[in-house]
């Protein structure tokens, strides 16, 4: 399936044509919804909406993880937060068959339900999948280490994603190796595009480098500060002992980004979000039928 020509068919008939006014009403200041609730905008930080006793039905809750931070690069657990996973409900729904949940109460148009979890809410062993952001910064005690491991040996699965440079790397490394101890469960290597995951719905054959808009706003690259070197992406993962894959982590590439901001700027979406949409897409499929 060609995900950008999909995508783009979608965009066309339904977002870029208000991507234009979009842009000028959220330089005035002014808040707007389009299509189907595609997020544009929203700055600053919007307070974790936690699960309910309605929340889980059967239906796809997009589920992120809150986690504390012991030190400032992006904004922590909450980077992308709300609009990343929002955005990426409403594509999932529209480019796949996932049976996307959608919150019916509020007496509007229906909405994703996303969710946010902690790694020791009992909630997130109803998560099929869970996201962090930012993770190199993030720092688990002894009981988010357990649980976390618990989690993905029950049948979890962690995407990882936004977190650049060589200290944020090892930092996640020595932070995941406390849940899944590298002696036990060591790290492979996932670049596409050898592994079926890249198979699993578009033909995903790199990871595209991408930084924030506002780093791509503001020097024109794709390299976000933080990676020091330059470095192009990469993935690599964690599988459990019968080889099903328990953690993926994209580092190096924003792929978030590139679902929060589609609605804010034709050319970053065009040149970023069919790729990271592609990219995502796939591991979380993969994650879910495997």
């Amino acid at each position: 399936m060609d995900l950008e020509g999909s995508l783009m068919r979608l965009v066309s008939r339904r977002v870029l044509r208000s991507a234009v006014i979009i842009v000028g009403i959220v330089a005035a200041g002014e808040a707007v919804t389009f299509a189907q609730r595609i997020w544009a905008g929203g700055y600053g930080r919007t307070p974790p909406r936690f699960a309910t006793k309605d929340t889980f039905n059967g239906g796809f809750n997009f589920c992120r993880a809150l986690f504390e931070s012991n030190r400032r690069e992006k904004t922590g657990w909450a980077t992308d937060y709300p609009g990343a996973d929002i955005n990426f409900s409403i594509r999932l729904s529209e480019l796949t068959k996932a049976d996307v949940k959608m919150d019916r109460t509020n007496g509007e148009d229906p909405v994703p339900d996303p969710v946010v979890v902690r790694l020791t809410d009992d909630e997130l062993f109803k998560c099929p999948l869970i996201l962090m952001e930012d993770a190199g910064t993030a720092q688990f005690d002894e009981l988010e280490a357990t649980r976390l491991r618990e989690y993905l040996l029950k049948g979890g699965f962690l995407f990882v994603s936004d977190y650049h440079g060589t200290l944020a790397k090892e930092q996640f490394d020595e932070e995941i190796g406390k849940a899944l101890p590298p002696k036990e469960y060591p790290i492979i290597d996932l670049n596409p595009p050898d592994h079926p995951m890249w198979h699993t719905v578009f033909p995903v054959t790199k990871i595209i480098q991408m930084a924030s808009i506002m780093t791509w706003r503001r020097t024109g690259g794709t390299i976000e500060r933080w990676n020091e070197d330059g470095a192009p992406p990469d993935t690599r993962g964690i599988a459990d002992e019968h080889g099903r894959l328990m953690v993926v982590m994209v580092h190096n590439s924003d792929l978030p980004d590139g679902w929060e901001r589609e609605g804010e700027d034709p050319e970053y979406f065009y040149r970023f979000s069919p790729d990271s949409y592609a990219a995502a897409i796939d591991i979380m499929m993969y994650a879910m039928t495997h």
